[in-house]
């Protein structure tokens, strides 16, 4: 697998195959690691590639703060130095709010975009239900976010267990822990969550959101799939209501149930998740 000299540090990337490149983002805390079982539904005649985001998976760990614009930075220069073009993205988490953002800004070279579990819109408290809005706010708060994800490992060794519904064997577990083995190691982590546009915070993350939806809402040219599941665990970002946004709001937009899965959907369920990806990218002859 290769890696590559990026700005001040390097990424890491899964590759395969030739053809129209289908560049895969994953999100926190997971890694490309995340697409290993639905990239090889799409087959060898397309060009996959699966960086790891800057300060994870095996990427490197600049010193730099772990923000959406530094992640989005890290990426425009992997995408540079690869000369990627005509690109299909696929993003899940934060890797779909990347793929979204980084579609708003080179539409030019975009020809479709897949989503699943990713932040849509800016969102509210109300957003956020019960145990979940206390779990936010403790991880936002400095001092106790700082216990829980640098000291506790949170994401890691508990996140993990309870956002992938069919369960994690101890070696992928392992494989997911490993860049994460000291306090320092985990700041990337911790970032991510305070990124959340919440009640308008952080405002420059809200704009680059606010952005990436004008985009969405009008790029009527660009195919776009929203892939959704079933859940109760209560883990789900886009349940029903958000769906509905979705189609009232993103152009050229077609959702596609995916059965029952938690947050980290690419675990629960790759093969419905890669030929579904097919199916759509072959009914718009994007490979």
């Amino acid at each position: 697998m290769p890696s590559l000299q990026v700005l001040n540090s390097t990424m890491f990337y899964r590759e395969s195959g030739t053809g129209s490149p289908f560049v895969f983002l994953h999100g926190n805390p997971t890694s490309s690691y995340v697409w290993r079982n639905v990239i090889p539904h799409l087959g060898s005649h397309v060009h996959s590639l699966a960086p790891d985001l800057i300060g994870m998976g095996q990427s490197g760990k600049p010193d730099i703060a772990y923000r959406f614009s530094d992640h989005a930075g890290y990426l425009d220069a992997w995408f540079e130095k690869l000369s990627l073009d005509q690109v299909i993205l696929i993003g899940h988490d934060w890797g779909g709010a990347l793929a979204m953002d980084w579609a708003a800004r080179h539409p030019e070279c975009v020809r479709g975009v897949v989503l699943m579990e990713t932040i849509l819109r800016p969102m509210t408290w109300n957003d956020f239900p019960g145990s979940h809005r206390l779990r936010y706010e403790t991880i936002r708060a400095a001092g106790s976010g700082e216990a829980k994800v640098l000291d506790e490992n949170f994401f890691i060794e508990q996140a993990l267990t309870v956002t992938i519904q069919s369960g994690l064997s101890a070696v992928d577990h392992d494989i997911y822990r490993q860049p994460y083995s000291t306090r320092e190691s985990r700041r990337p982590l911790l970032a991510w969550p305070r990124e959340m546009p919440i009640e308008g915070e952080p405002a420059d993350t809200v704009r680059r959101i606010e952005a990436y939806d004008t985009w969405l809402a009008n790029s009527p040219e660009t195919p776009k799939l929203l892939l959704t599941f079933d859940g109760s665990d209560g883990t789900l970002m886009i349940g029903p209501g958000m769906s509905r946004w979705a189609q009232e709001n993103i152009s050229s937009l077609e959702v596609e149930a995916c059965g029952p899965a938690a947050h980290i959907c690419p675990e629960d369920q790759p093969e419905i998740i890669g030929k579904a990806i097919a199916a759509w990218a072959d009914r718009h002859k994007l490979r």
